[in-house]
């Protein structure tokens, strides 16, 4: 009996140790992802053609999802569920907020809010999303929050004057960035980011385009799509400055800006990884003319091409997580 009072300790002492271990390994396995992303696909009977491509994120496995003949552009993805807007069920170019997993089954309109062309985040766990939308034609580019369980909607800003496209919520969901122009049919202004608290008050800017860069008075953005770094504390973006597109990052309490990445390609549209560890991105090849997606380890700033040249238009990726 000593002995099994004296032995009963240790045992219990070593299955403890074991299963804190098993737990420490599994917090730090590492997540697993895909990446979607916007291909334009043109054909005779569609020439506006827009399908959403799905691969593994060393470009395997790569795959059209939804073989439609409508303009179906993904804009965020929250954990294996992708968020994509198309004018499949209403006039060319009318759109409305749909969901389906990265094999382009369960698909399932969101809300009946006609959605802008932008980008889009969620808080609550995938509860809410903040998109820009219209009510009417004279009420355009305005904030919204939907509910993604019963597509209810509320409007958070009101100025039918400016526009407010491409939100993004904070880590914590308690304030959202946004790309604002305070007059839209004012051709001598361009849009700035602005961050603003989740109900669409206290708003303060964040960017400031130079005011003697050569691109002030072109068509690029001077304040592309925002993205927040989930485990860093900036909001990265791209911007054309001298003579190029590269992404650039914003303190939140705008007092820190500079250049993100140094690449030779013009970079665009892209998005992080849930653990911070990966920047997905468009990028143009300029001797082809063709957009490509490339994947960056952010630690070693490592860049891989993950597409080839067959289109023309391989552009706004999104990371999806698969497990793991």
């Amino acid at each position: 009996m000593k002995r099994i009072f004296y032995l009963l300790p240790i045992v219990i002492w070593i299955s403890a140790c074991g299963s804190k271990k098993t737990a420490s390994e599994q917090e730090n396995k590492e997540k697993k992802y895909k990446i979607a992303y916007n291909v334009w696909a043109p054909d005779s009977a569609a020439p506006d053609n827009y399908e959403i491509f799905c691969m593994n994120t060393d470009g395997s496995d790569n795959k059209n999802i939804t073989h439609h003949k409508d303009v179906a552009w993904t804009y965020y993805a929250y954990k294996d569920r992708l968020y994509f807007i198309s004018d499949r069920d209403t006039a060319y170019r009318n759109y409305l907020l749909y969901t389906m997993d990265a094999n382009g089954n369960d698909i399932k309109k969101v809300t009946d809010l006609r959605l802008e062309d932008s980008w889009m985040s969620c808080r609550n766990d995938g509860k809410e999303l903040v998109v820009s939308g219209r009510v009417d034609k004279n009420i355009r580019y305005q904030l919204y929050l939907v509910n993604t369980e019963d597509g209810t909607y509320r409007q958070i800003t009101d100025d039918t004057a400016a526009f407010f496209r491409d939100p993004v919520f904070s880590p914590d969901g308690k304030q959202i960035v946004c790309a604002y122009q305070k007059n839209k049919r004012d051709k001598s202004q361009h849009e700035e980011l602005y961050i603003m608290n989740a109900d669409g008050t206290n708003m303060v800017q964040l960017t400031h385009y130079p005011e003697n860069d050569s691109g002030l008075y072109t068509h690029h953005y001077k304040a592309g799509p925002p993205k927040w770094h989930p485990t860093e504390n900036f909001v990265s973006y791209h911007s054309y400055q001298n003579g190029k597109n590269s992404l650039y990052a914003v303190t939140p309490d705008g007092k820190k800006q500079w250049r993100l990445t140094e690449t030779k390609q013009d970079e665009g549209w892209h998005d992080w990884s849930s653990d911070g560890k990966w920047l997905a991105m468009d990028l143009l090849d300029k001797q082809t003319k063709k957009y490509q997606i490339g994947l960056m380890n952010w630690q070693t700033k490592e860049l891989k091409i993950l597409t080839d040249t067959i289109y023309t238009y391989q552009q706004s990726p999104v990371f999806l997580e698969i497990g793991q």
